[in-house]
């Protein structure tokens, strides 16, 4: 990775955090920890699956909104204060410019997942006392998360390459909904016919398929997470962002900054 690429993704960082984008954590801490003190006083044996269910679901959704919010701003909110032009003015390629504020968003969701994680095995420990071996499936859901993210982050970079900052958000947020629905929109398509068929077995595969990655549920009860799935995931979730941050690219290359 380029020097200067490292510059625009640690700038993109130090602007995320002046943003006060990571005082979102004490909301969160004080929501998880409310959330704990009352589930343990719900009903014995479910203390683990709703602590479990409810903090990865907050870590999900503050990324998720803080990924849609930042990222369709990146390259517009240079574009209104004109420093856009100071930067490309230096010997700063496009492209580098697209993947250095993606990796300076990324980092700050990594950075902000890190801590929630903390606060999720904290209330897990609060109650339950004790950690066991299926806990540590919880790192493969936080992986999962992040995952999510990093494709999150790419798609809003693709919409704020060539849209507003209105059209993006919606685009963006409505490409994760439809997305999270990736596996039912799948069915729909295996028992349609004829031309809607085509449309929706399209659009099933064309959609980042969130559904995949979404393992909050089964991790809440305990279920075995394979190597496999694993590695699957990995490999679409880093395919679907490398192609989305491609079309960024390509489109921000050509986009006419005057």
């Amino acid at each position: 990775m380029s020097a200067r690429i490292i510059h625009i993704a640690s700038n993109t960082f130090r602007e995320a955090v002046r943003d006060r984008v990571l005082y979102n954590l004490i909301a969160f801490a004080l929501l998880l920890s409310g959330a704990a003190v009352l589930v343990g006083q719900i009903s014995i044996d479910i203390e683990r699956l709703v602590v479990v269910d409810l903090g990865l679901s907050a870590v999900s959704l503050f990324g998720i909104v803080i990924a849609i919010f930042i990222g369709i701003g990146l390259v517009s909110k240079e574009i209104e204060k004109r420093t856009l032009y100071t930067v490309l003015s230096r010997p700063v390629r496009r492209w580098e410019f697209i993947v250095g504020k993606f990796f300076g968003l990324a980092g700050t969701l990594v950075v902000n997942t890190f801590f929630m994680a903390i606060g999720v095995f904290g209330a897990l420990l609060y109650v339950t006392h004790k950690f066991s071996a299926s806990d540590a499936f919880i790192l493969v859901a936080l992986y999962f998360i992040i995952l999510e993210f990093l494709i999150v982050c790419s798609v809003a970079l693709l919409f704020s390459s060539f849209s507003s900052p209105l059209l993006s958000a919606v685009f963006a947020f409505s490409l994760f909904v439809i997305g999270s629905f990736a596996e039912d929109l799948r069915g729909f398509a295996a028992m349609a016919h004829g031309f809607t068929r085509w449309i929706a077995t399209g659009a099933a595969y064309l959609v980042p398929n969130f559904s995949a990655l979404n393992i909050i549920s089964a991790v809440a009860h305990e279920q075995h997470v394979s190597a496999q799935l694993i590695l699957q995931n990995s490999l679409y979730a880093l395919f679907y962002t490398a192609m989305a941050l491609c079309g960024a690219v390509l489109i921000f290359e050509r986009r006419n900054l005057k």
